[in-house]
């Protein structure tokens, strides 16, 4: 009883953010999308500009706040995991905007250079491996790396959500938690009560059968 005890918490254990895959990601995301408003959309007078940027960064730093709430609230975590995604969605929608009202192209599933986007961003996870890419790249380019990131980042998030829901489902949420913890406490003392109370029972029958003995003439 005692080991079980042991194992119930009400914190779940911390995630490391910045380890997450689909974390590191959505900040190359947002970097990259900073970086393709500044080059090919106006610098005043376009609420494009703040819209994408906004959702960029609503991505990251929804990550960032869910991880760090979950550690007390699946709930929220998956809130706000779910509400990262929306805002990647957002962001893809003006991606896909954007090649469609400068009559450029959306790379499909087939295309080679998308074949060969694909496996580049799937074994790159941080900015520093785009850098040095990004101011030879063109719009249409851009575009399509972006949304290609957009994509790995949102099936990731979706089997990490998935996770999060069949843990949620087993352990429910903090109060769930607090009850299992406080259950097992209580069982534990039940448990040592009980005990104290057989060695007791025993004493006294050790007693009793001493005392006959003593009282025999």
């Amino acid at each position: 009883m005692e080991n079980d005890n042991k194992k119930k918490k009400v914190f779940k254990k911390a995630v490391v953010w910045k380890d997450l895959y689909f974390y590191r990601k959505s900040d190359v995301i947002y970097q990259l999308t900073v970086e393709f408003c500044k080059r090919f959309l106006p610098p005043y007078g376009d609420r494009t500009v703040d819209q994408m940027v906004q959702s960029a960064r609503s991505g990251k730093q929804n990550i960032v706040e869910g991880s760090e709430d979950g550690q007390t609230s699946s709930e929220m975590e998956i809130n706000l995991l779910n509400v990262a995604r929306g805002s990647l969605q957002e962001l893809r929608a003006d991606y896909h905007d954007y090649l469609h009202t400068h009559h450029l192209q959306l790379w499909s599933v087939d295309n080679e250079r998308q074949k060969r986007l694909r496996k580049f961003c799937h074994s790159h996870n941080d900015y520093d491996a785009y850098a040095p890419f990004v101011s030879k790249m063109n719009d249409e380019e851009m575009a399509n790396l972006v949304l290609t990131l957009c994509h790995q980042t949102d099936k990731m998030m979706c089997a990490y959500l998935q996770k999060l829901g069949e843990r949620f489902e087993k352990e429910g949420g903090i109060k769930e938690r607090m009850y299992a913890v406080r259950t097992g406490y209580r069982q534990q003392q039940d448990a040592h009560m009980r005990q104290l109370e057989a060695e007791n029972a025993a004493m006294k029958a050790e007693l009793d059968e001493l005392k006959k003995k003593l009282d025999k003439p």
